[in-house]
């Protein structure tokens, strides 16, 4: 028979990690947009250093306020003896180091493309498990749910695939909307965006001024479209999902044979 208060509280803690996942991204747009929309514009000294808060230096602020909470979210379910995913460890990891890079250079460009870094990474972790004889996206999930090897391999794909697509999409963004970069962008001393305006396949990119598309829109459409992924995959989990007494059954028969 199945356990209901375990089902209860593996619910209850997926609940906690979404909404654990999700505040820094409504903080974030939050901190973005009142300083933008309130005509913020404050000059002070921090521990003798200059500080400005202002529309021009929005994103930073509340891409400082993302780090805090996001990190403030891990430590807190690592004390309480709460479990953390392996995914959520490495975003956040690329988060604070991407983040922290562009708030210290004072480079919007890192900001831009830490969704992108992250979402490709994620995705090489579960292509990269798949090409070596495993599966991640088992190794998180095979105690929530029991599929069988075809059902996680097929789960797998679909979500390495979302992550690449998503990656595609914030690059398109950004680069679509924000205003052009004053310096060329350069990962790891890769060239990763010219300065200005540039064409590529026809289309004109860095000619916008409309940061407030990515900042906020691309931001919480992120997740609304994260979620309604999810929600498309659930049909195919519950068709796949093993009943542990059948399975409990079928190995004592095997067993037996």
């Amino acid at each position: 028979m199945t356990d209901k208060s375990s089902d209860l509280d593996t619910a209850a803690n997926k609940a906690n990690q979404i909404w654990g996942e999700l505040l820094p991204v409504i903080a974030f747009v939050a901190i973005y947009n009142l300083i933008r929309l309130l005509g913020i514009d404050v000059e002070t000294t921090i521990g003798g250093v200059d500080v400005a808060i202002n529309s021009d230096t929005a994103l930073y602020w509340a891409t400082g306020v993302l780090i805090i909470l996001t990190v403030g979210f891990i430590a807190r379910r690592l004390l309480t003896g709460g479990r953390v995913p392996l995914f959520t460890l490495l975003s956040a990891g690329i988060v604070g180091s991407f983040g922290i890079i562009g708030i210290v250079l004072q480079d919007k460009g890192f900001i831009y493309a830490k969704p992108t870094i992250q979402q490709l990474i994620l995705a090489a972790f579960i292509f990269g498990s798949l090409a070596f004889g495993t599966n991640i996206w088992k190794v998180m999930f095979k105690t929530v749910f029991d599929l069988p090897d075809h059902a996680w391999t097929q789960l797998a794909i679909r979500w390495g695939g979302y992550f690449v697509f998503m990656a595609a999409a914030n690059e398109f963004i950004w680069r679509y909307f924000v205003p052009p970069l004053e310096e060329p962008l350069r990962i790891a001393g890769v060239l990763w965006a010219p300065a200005g305006e540039y064409d590529f396949l026809g289309i004109t990119f860095g000619a916008r001024n409309f940061e407030d598309a990515w900042a906020t829109w691309w931001k919480l459409g992120t997740w609304v479209i994260t979620l309604a992924f999810g929600a498309a995959n659930v049909p195919y989990t519950m068709k796949h999902l093993r009943d542990s007494d059948d399975d409990a059954a079928n190995s004592k028969s095997e067993a037996s044979a």
